[in-house]
């Protein structure tokens, strides 16, 4: 005999209330606690001998994107306060309340009401998996595990900070000449639908054969006027085409992963940029006690290319089958000589972390210097490129007056 499906329970949604009341000695006293109602919150305050109670729902504002600099502040605040005695769950409210950003405060209250629930601090952010990535909850657990939380938070902070700083200087690099390249074509766009027309209606009066340029310009330009809505579509369409296939499509991430790396001088930048944070959150995973096997497993992802996620696969395979971080690294032959080198050192002296820390020093610094030298070589560049251009126009415009002038004189 069939037997009727039981309906699913529902799931009560939870609020923050603040309240403030009397308490059983006629004391003030105030607090936050969640329930699904005011009238839930009335009765639990009532049971403990609150009286004359002012309860006000807490109200989030909408919006507010969570960044990766949300979280490393959070994670630096969280740490600083942990260290000065501050306890866990009012270093949450604290960070939570005051922060700048609505959908931060109530990420972190939220994470405060699980682990006042009984959910460890790692369980709490591993239900948020799109602000904390596998990386930083092992650490984490790792911390809790180890009774050295506010050491593994003040750790994983300067983590969080040195690869923000690392990727700025990477946008940084790609921003300037991609924003020189939108401003002259603009430029040019104004100068092709605006100048060179009004400077057509001039020559026309002249009567005479206008130069080559001249006419190579103006017919450029008629272009421009006639199909101007179609060449900003397609230029517009396929940036943004682009831009979705990559962050879409794990094939055309892969395939721009290969080919930044061999970029004329942007290619040696990120290579840096990606060794850069490999060897950091190795070190940084390493240095918290974490077995380099499971290490390795988070490593790869960190790194933010696939020719190095896929390396490390390699390299974390051969670790777990006997052979030393060393060989394994020189096998995928993708490091320079000199990482591999300083880990030989830090395994052979058993100071690995150590090691791994100061490649990562050695080479930010290096993105540092190559991003500083490359802007000082592209200015002169990008001004000769610009003077070319726009220079070209004006004087294939300028021509045919001159060619007058010369004929009156």
């Amino acid at each position: 005999m069939a037997t009727a499906a039981r309906p699913k329970a529902r799931t009560v949604k939870e609020s923050a209330f603040l309240w403030e009341g009397r308490n059983k000695d006629g004391k003030n006293v105030r607090g936050e606690i969640r329930a699904a109602s005011e009238t839930v919150v009335q009765t639990t305050l009532r049971r403990q001998g609150i009286s004359n109670a002012k309860i006000k729902k807490v109200r989030f504002k909408s919006g507010g994107k969570i960044t990766e600099k949300d979280i490393a502040l959070f994670t630096r605040q969280l740490a600083t306060m942990m260290r000065s005695g501050v306890p866990l769950l009012q270093a949450f409210d604290i960070v939570g309340r005051g922060h700048a950003n609505p959908a931060v405060g109530k990420l972190l209250l939220d994470i405060k009401s699980d682990v006042e629930t009984g959910s460890s601090l790692s369980q709490a952010f591993r239900k948020y998996p799109l602000q904390f990535d596998i990386l930083y909850c092992n650490l984490v657990s790792a911390g809790e595990q180890a009774g050295i939380l506010d050491s593994l938070l003040e750790r994983l902070a300067t983590y969080k900070e040195k690869i923000l700083a690392i990727k700025s200087k990477i946008k940084s690099a790609m921003f300037y000449p991609i924003a020189v390249l939108v401003v002259a074509f603009i430029i040019t766009a104004v100068i092709m639908l605006f100048v060179i027309p009004a400077f057509k209606d001039v020559f026309k009066s002249f009567g005479a054969d206008l130069p080559v340029p001249t006419l190579i310009v103006i017919a450029i330009s008629d272009f421009f006027v006639s199909y101007w809505w179609a060449i900003f579509a397609i230029i517009g369409g396929g940036f943004y085409a682009f831009l979705e296939s990559w962050r879409r499509s794990e094939k055309m991430q892969i395939v721009m992963d290969r080919l930044l790396l061999r970029l004329p001088i942007f290619g040696e930048i990120i290579r840096k940029s990606v060794i850069a944070r490999w060897t950091r959150t190795l070190a940084t995973m390493f240095a918290a006690g974490v077995p380099l096997v499971e290490s390795l497993e988070s490593v790869g992802g960190a790194a933010g290319n696939y020719v190095y996620k896929l390396a490390t696969r390699q390299i974390q395979s051969e670790v777990s089958s006997g052979t030393n971080l060393t060989s394994a690294m020189e096998n995928v032959n993708i490091f320079p000589n000199m990482v591999t080198q300083m880990v030989s050192i830090g395994e052979e002296s058993g100071a690995l972390d150590s090691m791994l820390s100061k490649v990562a020093d050695f080479f930010e610094q290096e993105v540092d210097d190559s991003v500083d030298a490359m802007t000082s070589l592209m200015e002169p560049l990008i001004m000769v490129v610009l003077g070319t251009l726009i220079g070209g126009m004006v004087v294939a415009m300028y021509l045919p007056i001159f060619k007058i002038g010369a004929v009156v004189g």
